[in-house]
This record gives C-alpha cells, sequence and structure tokens, in this order.
C-alpha cells in the first residue's frame, strides 16, 4: 500500500496547489462578447461559463434563443474543460468505430463530442470553459473562440517559460 503525505512548508500549513480560477468579472466579459458576437449577425445564442473545477460561474440565454440551448451550452463548457481541449477534437473520433467511441456517455452522459466548447487558458494555466449553443456547431465554437480572445485569454495553453 502506497501512503501520499502533504510536505508541510516552513509555517507548519500543508503546501497546497494554488493555480488561477474563473472569476465572475471575467465570465461576464465572455458572456458580453458572445452576446455582441451573436447580435452582429442577427444569432439567438445561449452560453456558459465554469470554473476550473466544472462549476458554474455565468450564464446568458438571449431573447429567443432555442430553450434547450442553456443546457447544452453548459455541457460543453464542463466538456473542455474537463479535457482541457475543445469539443470539436472528438467530433471524428467519436464516431461508430472511432477510437474515442462512447466518449459521448462519460461525464455522467454530459460530455458533448461537437464544436461549441472551449477551454479557458490564462497562460499555461486552465481556468475554466466556455460553452456556446443555439447556432450550427461550428458557429457556436467559432463564437466561443473569439469571446474567449476578446477576453484577453486564451483557447489553447500558452509556451512555459
Amino acid at each position: 500500500m502506497t501512503q501520499t503525505v502533504a510536505t508541510v512548508s516552513a509555517v507548519g500549513t500543508p503546501d497546497l496547489v494554488q493555480a488561477p480560477d474563473m472569476s465572475l468579472a471575467v465570465a461576464e466579459l465572455m458572456l458580453a462578447e458572445v452576446k455582441a458576437r451573436a447580435s452582429a449577425k442577427g444569432l439567438r445564442l445561449a452560453a456558459a461559463v465554469v470554473d476550473r473545477g466544472g462549476n458554474l460561474v455565468a450564464a446568458m440565454r438571449m431573447d429567443h434563443a432555442q430553450l434547450g440551448a442553456s443546457s447544452l451550452a453548459l455541457d460543453k463548457a464542463v466538456t473542455a474543460v474537463s479535457f482541457g481541449m475543445p469539443t470539436a477534437a472528438w467530433t471524428e473520433s467519436s464516431a461508430p468505430g472511432g477510437s474515442d467511441w462512447g466518449l459521448a456517455h462519460t461525464l455522467g452522459g454530459r460530455a458533448i463530442v461537437f464544436p461549441g466548447g472551449v477551454p479557458v487558458f490564462a497562460g499555461t494555466h486552465l481556468v475554466g470553459g466556455l460553452g456556446v449553443s443555439g447556432a450550427a456547431s461550428e458557429t457556436d465554437a467559432a463564437c466561443a473562440a473569439l469571446a474567449v480572445q476578446g477576453g484577453g485569454l486564451d483557447v489553447d495553453a500558452g509556451e512555459t517559460a
């Protein structure tokens, strides 16, 4: 049996992992970006932002957006942060006979294997996920990626120094 023991710092407290996480202010900024981009194209979308633990930070559903778009947006965000990759990464590999066949049944059945969810990185740190739904999935994904970049963050990990 292997036993793991936390190390203790010089002041007598456990050394805990500390990393950046999603804030409400950043989540709201990304949602505003989604809304602005959707409005400019005449789209009605829903979007959700989760923190690095997959917990909802903020969400919105534009007037007259599809009712199912909200839950899909949340699941896309959870999937993206859970795997640290855009949901589009599994479109082909999760098809019947693909190497990731069955992936859609993971995360308690919440995993989304089509475009529209993107991870959110601050440098090399995965800080959350953004899911967008309500248009064609490729449009959802493009809107999500542009909203993350508009918020000053990235959809992939930056280089380490």
